[in-house]
């Protein structure tokens, strides 16, 4: 029992002394993540954060397994690897509502949504800064208190009799401690970085919300001063295009320059909670030929459509004030909104590091001289210096959401689409809208008069001729004329049947009986999945807009029982500030892509006639939740079943 005993204290010890190890490279690897962190956030270089993310994961996994052997294994945290993008019909490759022309742009940037929105991307950031003091501490003490028990031993045995007995005790404490520490590590281990979801405290959610707000603050603070080159290049481009007269530079200056303005939209209705429409106008396309076989673009003739193609598109670049606003963007917002930015930063990193100065200096030993005390000549003196250091950072701290709104108004203000943009833009929705509801009316009308030939219509022909037998054989053959007689009243049942079910395929009689709520009742009890509905609709709508949402609620129960494989799904209907919204809500497995299939785009055309929008929310491993929102006005009180 004492060899076994001794055995584990001993791997205990090796064990520990591996993982103190780790933590120290921990630290140094979080040094690594401070450099690149720096120019990520700093100089808007977003490409360079990831990498030393996924370079720490090897350091994170080697851990895991380490502190996993002999106990629990902790399994690994990290989200699937985005799959390739896939290109469309059109051989693009979609991504974020935009399409690409190469694989590789929408698969770096899915690389980049998958390492930064990993939640254990930044549990295993906050284990490389609990770790050089917890984790080294935990695994370290045992073997630190064995080498200062036999040094201790060894240096002062000649000199006193107890030491050889005092240093022995302490080398003991430190094998008898080995495995409890271990053990404690291995739960800290567990609870860092383990697979399993946890419940954060207060205290987490408000650090965590605090340390997002000054991330996001730093991350528009760089790409406010990205903003310099970009409009240098720009500021080049005009002159070499006006100037010397290379226009070649001019459209493909422009159309460069719409990348970080489109950022800074949609950062400003994700963080700041402004939406910005994007407003440039739509791509140009070819001229027509005249009778001479020429192209027309104003007043000049083109005898290639390649030429009369760049000529249109550098006259639309040229005369969209969406284009001009995005310039005065790039010249502005370094002065004007990076210096907004700036303000919470440098009061909180002012506070921060005066705070820490004084303190880095007494641990070293230093002593500053005389009026180098900046921070305490700044704070009256060192008793002034904690409040005042304490004070600035709250002040950043609340200062920092409202210059993050303030920083959204100001990005609205410059690169907000301007009325006649507005109104090209709503043209050219409605020309698609209109585009996709002749398309789908037709294609309905395709499956009308298919579904009547293939069906009811050839029953009736079926039944039409059997009649005729029946006059024929009434006389000659009773028996066998009642026999068709039998045979043609089955088959008129069966053709009222699929008329039945043709018409409720166009406007079930439910719907407009007892609206869209009872509808969706209906459709829930004729699926095999247990499904929930909820309406809080205070009122009916109008006929198009109740047709159109059931039949996307009917797509969207089909596709989670089908595809999903649920085993629970709830369904709301609600109006909300003028527009009816309904949510789909399943436990299937999740993975839903709208860009892999024609259901959800379907849905979303459907929809779009009536300027509605789906929103898809659907990780891996579930849930599925699909939010569907239309704008219209009820018409009537609801009437209802129940």
């Amino acid at each position: 029992m004492a060899s076994r005993a001794l055995r584990t204290s001993g791997l205990a010890l090796l064990h520990g002394a591996a993982l103190a190890g780790l933590g120290l490279a921990g630290a140094v690897l979080l040094l690594v993540h401070l450099v690149f962190f720096v120019p990520g956030f700093g100089l808007g270089l977003i490409f360079l954060v990831p990498l030393p993310i996924l370079a720490g994961r090897y350091l994170t996994n080697l851990v895991r397994r380490l502190a996993g052997a002999g106990g629990a294994p902790i399994g690994s945290p990290y989200r699937p690897r985005p799959e390739p993008p896939r290109p469309e019909e059109s051989g693009r490759y979609p991504h974020d509502n935009r399409l690409y022309r190469r694989p590789w742009v929408p698969a770096f940037l899915r690389w980049l949504d998958w390492v930064l929105g990993d939640p254990a991307s930044y549990r295993d950031l906050g284990w490389m800064i609990a770790t050089p003091v917890v984790g080294t501490l935990l695994g370290g003490l045992p073997v630190a208190l064995l080498a200062a028990g036999a040094w201790y031993a060894l240096g002062n045995a000649g000199r006193h009799w107890w030491a050889l007995p005092a240093g022995l005790a302490v080398a003991a404490a430190g094998l008898a401690v080995a495995p409890c520490l271990l053990a404690t590590h291995r739960r800290w281990t567990h609870w860092w970085l383990g697979s399993e979801q946890r419940q954060p405290g207060r205290l987490r959610i408000w650090y965590a919300r605090q340390l997002l707000l000054l991330l996001r603050l730093a991350a528009l603070l760089g790409l406010s001063l990205a903003a310099l080159p970009m409009a240098a290049a720009s500021v080049l481009g005009l002159v070499l295009a006006y100037g010397l007269g290379v226009v070649v530079v001019l459209p493909p200056m422009m159309q460069n320059q719409r990348c970080l303005p489109e950022l800074r939209r949609k950062l400003a209705a994700r963080w700041s909670g402004v939406e910005v429409a994007t407003p440039y106008r739509p791509r140009p396309g070819v001229p027509q030929p005249r009778p001479d076989g020429r192209y027309q673009v104003g007043n000049n003739l083109y005898r290639t459509a390649r030429w009369a193609a760049y000529h249109e598109r550098l006259r639309s670049l040229v005369r969209d004030p969406g284009n001009w606003r995005d310039l005065g963007f790039l010249l502005l917002d370094p002065v004007a909104g990076g210096l907004a930015l700036a303000a919470p930063l440098a009061a909180v990193g002012y506070g921060i590091f005066g705070l820490a100065l004084p303190r880095l200096w007494m641990a070293v030993g230093l002593v500053p001289d005389e009026g180098g005390d900046w921070y305490a000549s700044v704070a009256g003196s060192d008793a002034a210096a904690i409040p005042v250091g304490l004070a600035l950072v709250a002040l950043g701290l609340l200062a920092g959401p409202a210059v993050l709104r303030s920083n959204g108004r100001w990005v609205a203000l410059l690169l907000a689409p301007t009325a006649g943009a507005r109104l090209a833009l709503r043209v050219q929705r409605l020309t698609e809208t209109r585009a996709d509801a002749t398309e789908s009316q037709a294609a309905e009308l395709r499956r009308i008069e298919r579904d009547l030939h293939d069906g009811a219509q050839a029953r009736l022909v079926a039944m039409g001729i059997n009649l005729g037998n029946i006059e024929y054989l009434m006389d000659r053959d009773p028996q066998a004329a009642r026999a068709l007689l039998a045979e043609a009243r089955q088959a008129s049942a069966k053709a009222l049947d699929e008329l039945r079910d043709l018409v409720r395929g166009i406007h079930p009689p439910v719907l407009a009986e007892r609206g869209l709520g009872d509808a969706v009742r209906a459709l829930a009890l004729d699926i095999p999945v247990r499904t929930k509905v909820t309406v809080a609709l205070p009122g009916r709508l109008e006929q198009p807009i109740e047709s159109a949402a059931y039949f996307a609620v009917s797509e969207l129960l089909t596709n989670a029982v089908k595809h999903a494989r649920a085993d629970r799904i709830t369904v709301h209907l609600g109006y909300v500030d003028g527009r009816l919204r309904i949510v789909v809500v399943d436990d299937g497995r999740g993975g839903a892509d709208e860009t892999r299939g024609s259901g959800l785009r379907g849905i979303a055309r459907r929809l779009g006639t009536f300027d509605g929008v789906v929103d898809l929310s659907s990780p891996p491993g579930g849930p599925t939740t699909v939010t569907l929102e239309v704008p219209c006005a009820l018409s009537s009180p609801r009437t209802s079943i129940s």
